[in-house]
């Protein structure tokens, strides 16, 4: 396009030649009807054709003008679809997410709050990457990730962390385990007994905290077997291997062969954390977010 057309003419052209009368056009355009014309000699005298016949009685178009009217059209519509979807960036309503997230966070609330950030912003491409908190807190140092969901974080003054959701930990027992019928246990039961446990390399706090439950009874639990998964841990548990101490939302891939028990006289729970760096201030990671945030109510 010549430099020294603009939108305004191609804009000022499209409404002339779809109304085919240049008063109709200028209250289109809510203009008056010689800035109109005159625009309108600008555009022919850029382009070096005229683009309508005119008569007293009527105006219409010349072979260039139904060409550029085509034309036209389609530089305005890609004009404005490019204005809307910038807008929308702008927004955070388009783009990539990329979302790291511990595991047992899938039994907690975060399939909901996935679901309802997808519901949302349906055009956000929502990449989601399954890790450690240790290793969801790297890729977001790293760049790779945009925001995470953690399960007890350790304190990084480059995250901002907000916690989500809360539960209480549970005693997993085998099911023939001599305390297994009761409703509740102390964590004094479990003294003396081989624990399954995940290992520290997975976050040293997550790591810490269900262990100091025993602490404060002046034991630290002998661990023998590692895994990195509650489910295979539960299996182990039920196999006979040891027992364990577990975020109470392991009920709900508990199997027939443990029992998950409330532990008495603790107020210790284990949290799901929202983070993201600090400064980042991107609108498409503000809106999941405010979502995340918004999951406190349900």
């Amino acid at each position: 396009m010549d430099r020294d057309i603009e939108l305004r003419h191609l804009r000022y052209f499209v409404a002339v030649a779809e109304e085919l009368h240049f008063g109709r056009a200028a209250q289109r355009l809510n203009l008056a009807q010689p800035p109109l014309s005159q625009q309108i000699r600008k555009l022919e005298e850029l382009l070096g054709y005229a683009l309508f016949v005119r008569t007293s009685r009527s105006v219409g178009l010349t072979v260039a003008g139904e060409a550029l009217l085509q034309r036209a059209r389609r530089v305005l519509r890609n004009v404005q679809r490019d204005i809307d979807e910038t807008r929308s960036i702008g927004r955070g309503e388009v783009g990539s997410l990329h979302i790291g997230f511990v595991g047992s966070g899938m039994l907690t609330t975060l399939p909901a709050i996935f679901r309802s950030y997808h519901k949302a912003y349906p055009r956000v491409h929502l990449q989601l990457h399954e890790s450690f908190t240790s290793g969801v807190v790297e890729g977001l140092e790293n760049g790779t990730l945009d925001a995470g969901i953690l399960r007890d974080g350790d304190v990084n003054e480059g995250l901002n962390v907000t916690t989500i959701y809360s539960e209480p930990y549970v005693a997993v027992l085998p099911a023939g385990h001599r305390a297994a019928k009761q409703k509740s246990i102390s964590p004094e039961i479990l003294r003396d007994e081989p624990f399954v446990y995940y290992p520290r390399t997975s976050g040293a706090r997550a790591f810490e905290k269900p262990l100091a439950i025993c602490e404060t009874y002046g034991f630290r639990p002998r661990i023998v077997q590692e895994a990195t998964h509650w489910l295979t841990i539960l299996r182990l548990v039920g196999a006979g291997f040891g027992v364990s101490i577990a975020p109470a939302c392991v009920r709900s891939i508990a199997s027939p062969d443990v029992v998950c028990l409330p532990l008495r006289d603790t107020k210790t729970v284990s949290n799901i954390e929202l983070a993201w760096l600090v400064g980042d201030s991107r609108p498409i990671v503000e809106r999941f977010a405010q979502i995340a945030k918004e999951s406190r109510k349900l």
